[in-house]
């Protein structure tokens, strides 16, 4: 009570602190030096004044820092660590483990709806799920069914829209053309549920509209204050009472779904179906909070990560036309190979190439640019950082990409190549050369490592194959000639959007 009354008082004292502090405060936005910390509002006013560009300002400050690691000063003595170096992030995500966990800070902001699912969850209650979801993650049945999936939301979906669009020489909005992709190939492999969204009308589907908002509104909560958004909930109001009705709206929805497979199972004893759901049922994993929660986290996980990471492989394709032809040259190989006869993952395995674009171009905009672990115990740090319990260390995945001690100087060039080298045999053949993940956690690292990794890298390949094949995506000149922003909630998207025209190829 007296930590909320105290927060209050803080609040409401704020703006005057603020205008006090904000002219003393470096004036310059891309100073690369730590910000100066002031007694009890910490460095508030130079987070607040860098708050629209935190993700290249923290890329700066981590560039100058000695280590690559900082610790700042929040505010009410709040502190926490920053780094992008890869001896601290394997520190954090391997080494000492069991020390760095999502913490509780995290469960709770995100608890309303996610649950106790594997996306939010610690401990045993996160092995048990690992342990479950990882055997149907390994097996060949769900990556066949991924396959099926993918391949038919394409032919009977995606390749048609662009196929009007070209013929109607219309913009499209690609990224949101790619959300709606990714959810109805997420739905139907988590539920075995068709939402429909990728339909010629680019309808307002209810549960998707809900699952947004739901995400957005619980990934603003991480920028506020614990007890501000608590105050919100309890008296509902603002965010938090819109967040209460689309958070319901979401899980009736799944236990809906949930309730049918159930009844479905125990009438026909054993299900056709091989999504995700029905593999959990059938497993005998039939507590309806347990699976519900877990499916959630997958949708979140299936849904925006894929479509952010080919939102901006297709724009930085478009800026590297060298690199748009060695794909085009690959994907045409691909297809008249003998491997291409099975089709599905085979075929998409051949694409070397393509693989190491879709990884250069999540190293410059992972599709979850940061990461945070709150401290279960005291802790110092390969570079002698010192972690007190209770405090947050960030892994900044955006800024990692951008580091010249791990990439070189052409860190800022789109170079594919830097993930290939030339086979022994047959000189024109690229091998794929890749990273160690602490360098390059872009699908985390160590014991959380992303369980559907393989299953994005088939997805996107898929649909970069499928739609280069036929069109050319080229995006519309925005405003000044400005540059797209990458905008940070739980996942990454493009500001604005991507407006595009789409060509046939002759």
């Amino acid at each position: 009570m007296f930590l909320e009354l105290l927060t209050f008082a803080f609040l409401l004292l704020l703006p005057i602190l603020f205008f006090l502090f904000r002219f003393s405060s470096d004036p310059n936005p891309k100073t690369s030096k730590l910000p100066k910390s002031y007694p009890i509002i910490g460095t508030f006013p130079s987070l607040y004044k860098n708050h629209r560009r935190r993700l290249p300002w923290f890329t700066d400050l981590l560039r100058t820092s000695p280590s690559n690691t900082f610790t700042l000063h929040h505010s009410l003595g709040r502190r926490f660590v920053v780094t992008a170096n890869p001896t601290v992030v394997q520190h954090i995500l391997k080494t000492n483990f069991p020390n760095y966990q999502k913490g509780e800070t995290f469960r709770t902001t995100l608890a309303d709806l996610f649950g106790d699912g594997i996306f939010n969850a610690d401990g045993d209650n996160w092995k048990f799920q690992r342990q479950v979801s990882s055997h149907e993650f390994n097996t060949k049945s769900l990556r066949k069914f991924v396959e099926q999936v993918v391949d038919t939301e394409l032919s009977d979906r995606l390749i048609p829209i662009l196929s009007a669009s070209a013929a109607s020489s219309s913009v499209l909005d690609f990224q949101d053309i790619l959300q709606r992709f990714g959810f109805d190939n997420i739905c139907r492999i988590a539920f075995g549920y068709d939402p429909d969204y990728l339909l010629p009308s680019l309808p307002e589907a209810k549960f998707a509209v809900a699952f947004d908002e739901a995400v957005q509104i619980s990934s603003d909560r991480l920028r506020l204050l614990h007890p501000v958004w608590k105050l919100k909930r309890a008296l509902g109001i603002g965010s938090e009472k819109r967040l209460r009705a689309v958070v319901s709206e979401v899980r009736e929805f799944a236990k809906t779904i949930v309730r049918e497979k159930k009844r479905d199972l125990n009438e026909a004893k054993v299900l056709e179906s091989v999504d995700l759901l029905s593999r959990f049922l059938s497993s005998g994993h039939t507590d309806e909070k347990f699976v519900t929660d877990i499916v959630i986290s997958f949708t979140l996980a299936g849904r925006d990560t894929t479509s952010a990471a080919l939102t901006w492989f297709f724009w930085l394709l478009s800026q590297n036309p060298c690199v748009e032809n060695e794909i085009l040259r690959e994907i045409n190989e691909a297809a008249s190979s003998e491997s291409a006869a099975g089709g599905g993952y085979d075929e998409v395995k051949e694409m070397v190439y393509t693989h190491a674009a879709l990884c250069e171009s999540m190293r410059l905009y992972p599709p979850v640019p940061t990461d945070s672990k709150q401290a279960a115990n005291d802790d110092v740090l390969p570079d002698g950082t010192k972690v007190k319990k209770g405090m947050s260390v960030m892994y900044h995945v955006y800024a990692m990409g951008r580091m010249e001690e791990i990439w070189g100087e052409d860190w800022a060039d789109y170079r594919p190549e830097r993930w290939l080298e030339r086979e022994e045999r047959g000189a024109h053949k690229w091998k794929f050369v890749g990273r160690d993940t602490y360098s390059y956690p872009v699908f985390q690292a160590g014991p959380r490592i992303c369980l559907g990794r393989e299953m994005a890298f088939l997805q996107m390949k898929r649909v970069v194959s499928a739609v280069l094949k036929r069109f050319k995506v080229v995006p519309r000149e925005r405003e000044g000639g400005a540059q797209p922003e990458l905008l940070s909630y739980l996942t990454a998207k493009m500001k604005g959007g991507l407006p595009v025209t789409v060509l046939e190829r002759v």
